[in-house]
C-alpha cells in the first residue's frame, strides 16, 4: 500500500508540473494564446502582449505560479482565469458535477449493453450448453462505432428528426440520454466483450458440473460464475471512468454539455493554466478513488481464495470456433482489399469543386467529400498508412501495459493518475516538445493508451499467481523467470491481446482527434480517422461522406476481432508462444 502510495503522490505531481509548464514548452508566447481566446485579436501590439504578461504573471515563470496556485488551494482559492477573469474553483465544480452525472448515465449504458453482448454466452455456460466460442462480431461492431458520429447520429434522429429529446445544452434528465448512449455504447460493447471472453474459464470449473449435477437452477450457478469472471474485467472500469469524464471532449462539444472535459480542451488550447490545473488534479483524485473503489470491490469478489493461493487458473476451455467466424472474416478481408484496391487506382488529392458532396454514383462509388475529393480513393491511400500506424501505436501500448501490470503495486499508482490524462492534452504537451507530426500524435498516444492493459494485465498477473498450481511450481523449486515464461504470461496475454483488438479503432480516433486540432496527421493526409472527423459536419447533409470511412473501421475491426478468434487460433497461438519463449 506504501508504495502504491508513494506511486500516486509522485505520478500526480510530475502531471501536475508538466501542465504548469505547457505555456512555457509551445515555443509561442502563451500571452499571446491567451490575448487571442480573451479577444481573438489577430494583430496585438506588443503592449497589449505585455500588459497581459504583467497581469498574469508569465514573467515570473512556471515554477513561481505552480507553488503561488498550490499556495492558494490550500486555502480553497483556486485562483482566477486568465481569459475570462472568473474564480476558477466554482466554474470547476458545476463542470465536474455536469460530468459525474453523465458518467452515471453513460455507466448504465455500459453496464446494460455489456450484459447483452455476454448474455447467450452466459446463459449457455450456466447449463452447460457452451460448445462454441462467441464470434465477437456484435461486440467489435459497436465498439469500432465512433463517440462522435454516433453522437451526431442520435442528435440528428432523436433530437432533430423526432424531436424526442433536446439537441443541445444540459437543462434536466432528457438532456442525458443521447450523450449517454453516444458514451456508453462503444463502452459497453468492450466491456461486454472481455466478459464473454472470460466466462469460458469460468464455467469449466469443476464445480459447475457438480452444481449442475446437483439439480441448482441455471440462474443461481450463472450469478456465481460471473462472479468470477466479473473480477478479471473489472479493472478496466478504471480507464473507462475516467474516460467518460475527462475524455468526452468531442460528445460534449456536439450537444453543449459544460463538463469537465470541455473546460480542460479550452483552458489547454487557450493555455489558460489556473482551470487546466485546476480540472487535471480533479481527474487526477477522481482516478485513485476510482481505482481504489475497484480494487476493493475486484478484492471482495474473489475473497479469501485471492489471499490464500486457491483460485483457478485462467486458461479458458478448448471450444471449437464459431461456424461463421471464418466467413465473417473473409468478407471482411475481401470488402477491405477491394477498398484498397479500387482506391489506389486513383487521385486522392484532386479536387473537383463542381462535385462537391456528390452521392455514391458509377464515377464516385462512396461519393465526394466537401471539397469533391473522391472518397474512393482517400480510403484506399489511407488503409495502410491509418492500419500500420494504429497497430505501431496498439503493440507499443499493450507492451509497457504487459511490462508495467508485471510489477503489480509498484506501477498501481502510476496507472490511476496516468488513465485519467486526457490524449488531447497528452497531444499538446507531446507536441510542445516534438513539434506537430504524426510521430508526435502517436508518442502522444502511447502515454496513455497503455492504462487499460496494464489495469487488466495486473488483475490477470495477480489472479493467476493466486492459483493452486502456481503455488506447487513455486514449491517445486520453480524459478520466478521460469514462472512468468511457462504459467503468468501465457494465462494473461491472450486476454490482453483481445482487449487490445477491441480497441484498435479507439486507437485510430485517437490519432485522428489530434491531427483534427492539428496535432498530429496534417492535410490533406487521407487517414481514416481524419476522413470521419473532417466529414462530420456534413453527415445530415451528406451521409456517405462518413459511412464510407466508418464502415472502413467497422471492417478492420471485425476481422481483427474474428482472426484471434478461438483458443487454438494460429495467429493468437503463435504470437503467445513466442512473448512466453515457448517452443512448439
Amino acid at each position: 500500500m506504501s508504495k502504491s502510495a508513494v506511486g500516486r503522490v509522485v505520478a500526480g505531481a510530475g502531471l501536475l508540473a508538466a501542465v504548469a509548464m505547457l505555456p512555457w514548452l509551445s515555443g509561442t508566447d502563451p500571452a499571446l494564446a491567451v490575448l487571442r481566446a480573451r479577444s481573438a485579436d489577430q494583430d496585438p501590439t506588443p503592449e497589449q502582449l505585455a500588459a497581459v504578461r504583467e497581469q498574469v504573471g508569465l514573467d515570473q515563470g512556471p515554477l513561481a505560479h505552480l507553488v503561488r496556485w498550490l499556495g492558494g488551494l490550500s486555502r480553497g482559492d483556486a485562483g482566477v482565469s486568465w481569459v475570462s477573469g472568473e474564480p476558477v474553483l466554482p466554474e470547476v465544480a458545476t463542470a465536474f458535477a455536469v460530468s459525474v452525472t453523465l458518467m452515471l448515465g453513460a455507466l448504465v449504458v455500459t453496464v446494460a449493453v455489456a450484459a447483452l453482448v455476454c448474455a447467450r454466452t452466459l446463459r449457455q455456460g450456466a447449463e452447460l450448453r457452451l460448445r462454441e466460442e462467441r464470434a465477437g462480431t456484435a461486440a467489435a461492431f459497436l465498439a469500432a462505432l465512433p463517440k462522435f458520429l454516433l453522437a451526431s447520429l442520435l442528435a440528428t434522429v432523436f433530437a432533430v428528426w423526432l424531436g424526442w429529446f433536446p439537441s443541445s445544452g444540459w437543462e434536466g434528465p432528457a438532456s442525458m440520454v443521447l450523450p449517454a448512449l453516444a458514451l456508453g455504447v462503444p463502452s459497453g460493447a468492450v466491456i461486454g466483450g472481455l466478459l464473454a471472453q472470460s466466462l469460458p474459464a469460468a464455467f469449466a470449473e469443476p464445480w459447475v458440473r457438480t452444481w449442475h449435477a446437483c439439480g441448482f437452477p441455471p440462474g443461481y450457478i450463472a450469478r456465481h460464475g460471473l462472479r468470477g469472471a466479473v473480477a478479471g474485467v473489472l479493472p478496466q472500469l478504471l480507464p473507462t471512468i475516467v474516460g467518460l469524464v475527462g475524455g468526452a471532449v468531442a460528445v460534449e462539444k456536439i450537444f453543449n454539455i459544460p463538463g469537465l472535459g470541455r473546460l480542460a480542451l479550452d483552458a489547454a488550447v487557450a493555455r489558460d493554466l489556473p482551470p487546466l490545473q485546476t480540472a487535471t488534479l480533479v481527474l487526477v483524485l477522481l482516478g485513485v478513488v476510482a481505482g481504489l473503489l475497484v480494487r476493493a470491490a475486484r478484492r471482495g469478489m474473489l475473497g479469501p481464495a485471492l489471499r490464500d493461493g486457491a483460485l483457478p487458473a485462467l486458461n479458458p476451455p478448448a471450444l471449437r470456433p464459431h461456424r461463421f467466424t471464418r466467413w465473417i472474416g473473409g468478407f471482411c478481408a475481401l470488402a477491405l482489399l477491394t477498398l484498397l484496391v479500387a482506391g489506389l487506382s486513383r487521385d486522392p488529392l484532386h479536387v473537383d469543386t463542381a462535385a462537391r458532396l456528390a452521392a455514391p454514383s458509377i464515377e464516385h462509388p462512396l461519393g465526394t467529400d466537401s471539397l469533391g475529393r473522391d472518397l474512393l480513393a482517400r480510403l484506399g491511400h489511407g488503409a495502410l498508412r491509418t492500419t500500420a500506424l494504429a497497430l505501431g501505436v496498439t503493440a507499443v501500448s499493450v507492451l509497457i501495459g504487459l511490462l508495467l501490470g508485471m510489477t503489480g503495486r509498484v506501477s498501481a499508482g502510476l496507472t490511476e493518475v496516468a488513465s485519467t490524462l486526457p490524449a488531447v492534452l497528452a497531444g499538446l504537451l507531446t507536441t510542445a516538445v516534438t513539434g506537430p507530426s504524426v510521430w508526435g500524435a502517436a508518442c502522444a498516444v502511447c502515454l496513455v493508451a497503455w492504462t487499460p492493459y496494464a489495469v487488466q494485465a495486473a488483475a490477470l498477473f495477480e489472479q493467476e499467481r493466486a492459483t493452486e498450481h502456481v503455488r506447487v511450481s513455486k514449491s517445486l523449486g520453480a524459478s520466478p523467470v521460469h514462472l512468468m515464461r511457462r504459467s503468468l504470461l501465457p494465462a494473461v496475454l491472450p486476454s490482453v491481446l483481445r482487449n487490445a483488438v477491441l480497441r484498435l479503432p479507439t486507437t485510430v480516433l485517437v490519432l485522428a482527434s489530434l491531427g483534427f486540432l492539428g496535432l498530429g496527421e496534417q492535410p490533406p493526409a487521407p487517414e481514416w480517422g481524419r476522413l470521419l472527423s473532417e466529414n462530420q459536419p456534413y453527415l445530415e447533409l451528406a451521409p456517405w461522406t462518413v459511412l464510407g470511412p466508418a464502415g472502413a473501421l467497422v471492417l478492420l475491426s471485425v476481422l481483427a476481432v474474428s482472426s484471434t478468434t478461438g483458443p487454438a487460433s494460429p495467429g493468437r497461438r503463435t504470437l503467445v508462444a513466442v512473448l512466453s519463449g515457448r517452443r512448439r
